[in-house]
């Protein structure tokens, strides 16, 4: 089987791949330790100015890859689970991060986007916030950072409805930097990292830190709330409806429900 979370660093610039095309890159429990690793690795390594995370030209994440993620439910507190180890690992992150999407961007393949300092989208890039419609609630302080940088109307379209959006929509809301073709994004969001990692690290990373130092201590209080939120969300009778019909391929009944 092949390493479905590739890296190399070269030149200053640390690149993670997400590499399980077969299956639309979604993440399972196993990945997400192998991001936070990566980005833990890379924060360490001095020779490291700055981290690019992409997919393949038409995918960059469908999210979770729900059959490992009913069978291995973020629920502990100690160890904390990948998913929520990788959460809090690229929200902390002090050097700047890049990210190239192109393809479905799903779940967290988009919140983690508001984590970003820098990103690139191709044409085909489609990004959903499903967490409403699985029974769920919003992860990665999405329920701060996107109504702030949406505004409440656009954000809450985005969180309450759960309706894909496309690249230029992304754009709009300002969750990407730019639109490019599919082809040119990694090769766009590279060579933004290099220029990065050719300017003095120390003012970019201190620039980073004076950009996002007003919010940081929300993100993290509004994290906490929100994986709480989760946990119980997540053994709810939605949820477990939700992801019953999801495998039977049905559409789910939520009526049944009066809370």
């Amino acid at each position: 089987m092949n390493d479905p979370i590739l890296t190399e660093s070269k030149d200053g610039v640390f690149c993670i791949e997400i590499c399980r095309p077969d299956k639309k890159n979604a993440l399972t429990s196993a990945m997400y330790t192998a991001l936070a690793d990566a980005l833990d690795a890379a924060e360490r390594d001095a020779a490291v100015r700055v981290i690019v995370i992409h997919g393949q030209p038409g995918i960059f994440t469908a999210g979770n890859d729900l059959g490992d993620f009913l069978a291995n439910p973020p629920l502990q507190e100690n160890p904390p689970p990948p998913v929520f180890r990788f959460l809090d690992t690229f929200s902390s992150l002090k050097k700047p991060f890049i990210a190239a999407v192109s393809g479905v961007a799903v779940g967290v393949g988009t919140t983690l986007l508001l984590h970003c300092d820098l990103v690139y989208a191709g044409t085909s890039a489609r990004f959903q916030l499903p967490f409403v419609s699985l029974g769920l609630c919003p992860e990665a302080a999405s329920s701060l950072l996107l109504p702030a940088l949406a505004g409440h109307a656009r954000a809450a379209e985005m969180l309450l409805l759960c309706e894909p959006f496309d690249a230029t929509k992304a754009r709009e809301v300002g969750l990407v930097n730019a639109v490019l073709p599919d082809e040119q994004v990694v090769e766009h969001a590279l060579a933004q990292a290099r220029k990065l990692a050719a300017l003095p690290a120390a003012s970019v990373r201190l620039t980073k830190q004076m950009l996002k130092s007003a919010q940081q201590a929300l993100i993290a209080q509004t994290m906490q709330s929100e994986v709480r939120h989760f946990k119980e969300r997540l053994v709810s009778p939605e949820a477990k409806e939700a992801f019953a019909a999801f495998f039977d391929k049905r559409k789910p009944d939520f009526g049944q429900f009066n809370q």
